[in-house]
């Protein structure tokens, strides 16, 4: 009860990979050096390794939103039609974002906790046969829903239009298989299921992207892709890079390849189903109709504002877990799966948010959501002991 260590649970920033935090402290380097151009060679090329693609990967210094808006500026021109999948806040940021661009957006929206339906894509699609491009998030982190990229890709990949995947969240918690699907524009960020701290920004292209980017004509800058890759062919970045990131990242690129990231993938989904089977033991209800890997979105009880819940987290165990965005704010909480997190975490915070409920008057039987989530563990534990058996 006196001594209290802060947990972060919330789905951006993630808990830091210890390496990677060390690693920070020797970031008194030049960037104009050979020996940090080796490690943003190294740096680019686990990056793609990571992401598995032989696509071009590149790194921006900002946070993720940095490269949605890349992904507009050179690639398309003034007036352009694009499909923007809506179902959230980032839904919303893509909307914000293309017609800040001054593009022509036929948005397909969803009600907060639905999907997009990659039938509703193919109509668009159909009818807009001059659209340019499609938008979406692999995985909607406000409510904690997952769309079906894969499918929405096969449809895409048979149109003119590019398919640029907001991943922010959907790298290292679902399957994105950015060259076997046609994936022509993959974004992520540094804070995510890559367990190092916010201010980096990751965006894959394909050769089909890249065509694109002959001929937009959208004004940019300082996020000119063009200029990032050949920056990055002969090792640097176009710009002065966050060195002390970029070393961090390199430790944690390095984690996930000695893991793989099938491993990573299986760790975020495999909490994301012990937290499903913890809440709905817990009498809770899941809001998101198609459940993401990277956060679980769970209704407060009712007549409950789900504030307090977040609230009593912090004040009680130092425990950070996110509240909902926009309209849900108040009525939703969110709890992180991805990146450096494991099941002692999570047998933690489903004991903590039992004691919480039971104080705010919800009534629990204590270790019923706990029990839940360790026999999630243990099915999980004996079928691998099976496979090595």
């Amino acid at each position: 009860m006196y001594i209290r260590k802060t947990r972060l649970l919330t789905p951006g920033p993630t808990p830091l990979l210890p390496k990677a935090l060390h690693a920070m402290m020797g970031s008194d380097i030049h960037h104009r050096t050979e020996e940090f151009r080796n490690i943003y060679r190294t740096v680019l090329a686990d990056l793609k390794e990571v992401m598995g693609t032989s696509n071009d990967a590149l790194i921006l210094v900002a946070s993720g939103t940095g490269a949605m808006e890349a992904s507009v500026s050179n690639l398309f021109s003034p007036c352009d039609k694009v499909v923007v999948c809506c179902a959230g806040k980032f839904g919303e940021r893509w909307v914000e974002i293309v017609k800040a661009h001054g593009l022509d957006a036929v948005v397909l929206s969803a009600e907060y906790g639905e999907s997009i339906a990659p039938e509703r894509v193919e109509q668009a699609l159909r009818e807009n046969p001059n659209a340019r491009g499609v938008f979406v998030q692999a995985s909607e982190t406000s409510t904690g829903a997952a769309h079906d990229i894969q499918a929405m890709a096969s449809i895409v990949k048979k149109t003119d239009a590019i398919f640029v995947i907001d991943a922010i969240t959907g790298l290292g918690t679902q399957p994105l298989d950015i060259d076997g699907w046609g994936l022509d524009v993959v974004i992520g960020g540094s804070q995510k299921a890559f367990m190092i701290p916010p201010g980096l920004a990751f965006i894959s292209l394909s050769p089909k992207a890249w065509a694109f980017s002959e001929t937009a004509k959208l004004p940019r800058y300082y996020f000119n892709l063009k200029k990032e890759k050949k920056s990055a062919a002969g090792g640097e970045s176009s710009w002065t890079p966050n060195t002390s990131l970029i070393i961090a990242l390199a430790e944690a690129l390095k984690y996930i390849k000695s893991i793989g990231m099938d491993k990573l993938i299986a760790n975020a989904q495999m909490l994301a189903k012990a937290t499903r089977a913890g809440v709905l033991t817990l009498g809770l209800e899941l809001f998101a109709k198609h459940p993401a890997g990277s956060v679980t979105a769970v209704r407060a009880p009712k007549g409950m504002d789900s504030s307090a819940i977040v609230k009593e987290y912090h004040s009680r165990f130092a425990s950070v877990i996110a509240n909902g965005q926009g309209s849900m704010k108040g009525q939703i909480f969110r709890i992180a799966h991805l990146g450096y997190f494991d099941f002692p975490d999570l047998f933690a915070m489903m004991a903590e948010l039992e004691i919480i409920l039971h104080a705010q008057g919800y009534p629990v039987e204590f270790g019923k959501g706990v029990a839940a989530v360790q026999r999630v563990y243990a099915d999980a534990a004996v079928a691998k002991e099976a496979v090595h058996a």
